[in-house]
């Protein structure tokens, strides 16, 4: 088993968080793009795509956990593991019963993760490239809202929640490019 050395000071953090949010940005277009080919119906195919998202993001809090310890106590990723290994458990329930109640628990999932992310963001403001993260968060939030109450329409479709992805990916990418000067320790 393989272990992730936290990288030592601002620039080492900074550097690993520019890689994860570019696979992150990578993750999600690629993700959106395939699902956005299924999005009238749930298939098998397309409920195992949407269980893996937030399986993605459990591991990508955890690689963030280990690798920013000097930027502040884990404890919110940690919570957030948790709560996005719980909607993945809650999206394979939910893709049994339809799109409505995809939606509810994803627009659930939005909104607490959503929470967790500006909340980590804010005191990593100084390294830089965190305003994007900051924006993406409070824009889960008011999005997970809606995905919830678009559950109750006459005919809900996927296609907001995955249409949710490609904004995110595009903040994850905007953040990657501006932790390029604190990954060089300017």
């Amino acid at each position: 088993m393989s272990t992730i050395a936290a990288p030592s000071g601002i620039a080492g953090t900074a550097s690993a968080l520019r890689r994860l949010y570019f696979v992150r940005f990578a993750f999600a277009l690629v993700w959106a793009l395939v699902m956005f080919t299924m999005a009238k119906e749930i298939t098998p195919v397309g409920a195992v795509l949407l269980v893996l998202y937030p399986l993605f993001d459990v591991g990508a809090a955890i690689y963030d956990a280990r690798v920013s310890r000097d930027t502040g106590s884990p404890v919110l990723l940690y919570v957030n593991v948790a709560v996005s290994l719980v909607t993945a458990v809650g999206l394979a329930v939910a893709c049994a019963s339809g799109i409505p109640a995809v939606l509810r628990v994803w627009g659930a999932w939005a909104v607490v993760a959503g929470l967790v992310q500006l909340i980590v963001a804010v005191p990593r403001r100084k390294m830089g490239g965190q305003w994007p993260m900051i924006l993406s968060g409070g824009i889960s939030v008011l999005a997970g809202g809606s995905f919830i109450v678009s559950a109750g329409a006459d005919e809900p479709a996927l296609s907001s929640a995955i249409g949710y992805a490609v904004p995110g990916a595009i903040f994850f990418l905007i953040s990657a490019l501006r932790l390029g000067r604190a990954a060089k320790g300017e």
